[in-house]
């Protein structure tokens, strides 16, 4: 590597984005991963986000041993249980839609209005005050996830409704996440994710399992192939990859600088879905893409201004 390069390196800011862009690379293999591991070879959804997330939470165990065990004082043990449940809903509806072969480029479209979820709960539940831009933004999003997902189209499916219940939920996590910023250590908040999602994924397993009288108590965590562990193991290992470059990228630079390379993971999720399954995704899709991000990114900026 020639010297230019490693003064690249060094900048806090370039860091930061190739952290950013690598997560959303890993990510993108995950959810190609996933959806080999389910919709290919027939593993459960409760299965595959089960063992995905237990086998990164023991990859991440030298974090939460960091971490010690004062980060488990809490004032609010409650609050953190549901931020978890919610997350966890939002996985599980996620893992589902990819199993019912939601093509992975309108997937990762819609999950991407989460953010204007946000906006409404903040506005609604937090009490926060927004402006009319910031509504006029929200609808904007919401009129781009619609020309994504087509409602009105003879293909359209309930399963297509997956990805924005995956949205709902993500953003009752952050509006959690948020409240709890307020009165708790972020080291508490990270460690009673990272010790609570793998059991809150095993209790969505077991429900599988008994609402389903042909399944037996275990088969909501069954793999249904030796190529499906092989894909399981390996989507596992990126979470793991993609959440500790996450933590990094934020950690180096500024979250307002460090928000907009998230929106990369949808043009890496395309060229995913396309290069493992052939999917090509419609003109809509960037339509309707484009909405979404122009309205993320103001958003993103107008409360990179209010929080210092």
């Amino acid at each position: 590597m020639d010297q230019s390069a490693n003064l690249a390196l060094r900048n806090p800011a370039i860091l930061a984005g190739l952290y950013m862009v690598g997560a959303g690379i890993a990510f993108a293999a995950v959810n190609s991963l996933t959806q080999l591991a389910t919709l290919t070879h027939g593993t459960p959804s409760t299965a595959a986000a089960f063992w995905q997330y237990l086998l990164a939470f023991f990859i991440m165990l030298p974090m939460v041993s960091q971490l010690g065990s004062g980060a488990l004082k809490t004032k609010r043990p409650v609050m953190h249980v549901l931020r978890v449940i919610a997350a966890s809903i939002g996985v599980q509806l996620w893992v589902l839609g990819l199993a019912k072969g939601v093509p992975i480029w309108q997937a990762i479209a819609l999950i991407m209005t989460s953010t204007f979820f946000v906006t409404i709960g903040a506005a609604l539940i937090l009490r926060e005050t927004v402006g009319w831009a910031r509504w006029a933004a929200t609808l904007l999003g919401f009129v781009g996830g619609m020309i994504i997902l087509e409602p009105w189209a003879d293909g359209f499916t309930i399963n297509s409704l997956l990805p924005v219940g995956a949205a709902l939920f993500w953003a009752i996590t952050s509006l959690f996440t948020k409240e709890l910023t307020k009165t708790e250590h972020s080291d508490s908040i990270t460690l009673y994710l990272l010790l609570l999602t793998a059991p809150a994924n095993a209790l969505f397993a077991f429900s599988a399992a008994q609402g389903n009288p042909e399944m037996g108590l275990l088969d909501g965590f069954a793999i249904s192939n030796n190529m499906a562990l092989i894909y399981i193991i390996a989507a596992g290992l990126l979470v793991a990859l993609a959440q500790f470059m996450i933590t990094k990228a934020y950690a180096t630079a500024d979250a307002a600088y460090v928000q907009p390379f998230d929106h990369l993971k949808l043009p890496f999720n395309v060229l995913g879905g396309l290069l493992v399954f052939g999917w090509v995704p419609t003109g809509n899709l960037w339509v309707g893409a484009a909405l979404i991000i122009v309205a993320s990114l103001y958003i993103a900026q107008r409360e990179a201004k209010r929080r210092p």
